[in-house]
């Protein structure tokens, strides 16, 4: 069975992280996440999904992601069943971060933190950032122009292949 999750959208909050008991680290945040088409004459409607952290991805979420930035989630969804105060149960659904990767670049953040790296359950260090391009080092050379073609014609022979 499969069950996985991709979102790209903005943070409505601040990432809030908390401890469990044992000390565990999880933060929580809502990410909007504009929808892909609308009705006729009609605005696109946005969905606000709340999403959970553990561990090391919760640590890098609050340290590095705060309100209005772009984020991608990769994860689970997670239904869960509750009491509410008054005795109703009730029931919530929630986006298990897996891996958590910067959906904008460091200069359309304008806070100023790192817009080049994601982390998960495996560290990536500066992976580049879904949706943007790569940041330009400082000290590395220009790229040479690509060839104009490198697309070469080849015989229509099928009498070549070994099936």
């Amino acid at each position: 069975m499969l069950n996985h999750i991709v979102l790209m959208g903005r943070l409505t909050r601040d990432p809030e992280l908390r401890r469990t008991a044992n000390g565990v680290a999880v933060a929580s945040f809502t990410l909007a996440v504009d929808r892909d088409f609308a009705a006729a004459g009609a605005e696109k409607e946005t969905d606000f999904i709340d999403i959970v952290a553990w561990r090391n991805t919760a640590e890098f979420v609050s340290k590095y992601f705060t309100k209005g930035r772009m984020a991608v989630v990769c994860g689970r969804l997670q239904i869960r069943n509750w009491n509410d105060k008054e005795g109703n149960k009730r029931r919530s659904a929630e986006v298990v971060a897996d891996n958590v990767y910067f959906g904008d670049s460091k200069r359309d953040s304008g806070d100023g933190s790192y817009g080049n790296a994601s982390y998960g359950g495996n560290s990536y260090g500066n992976a580049p950032a879904y949706g943007s391009a790569p940041a330009a080092n400082a000290y590395s050379a220009p790229a040479a122009p690509a060839p104009a073609s490198d697309f070469s014609m080849i015989e229509d022979d099928d009498s070549q292949l070994p099936f």
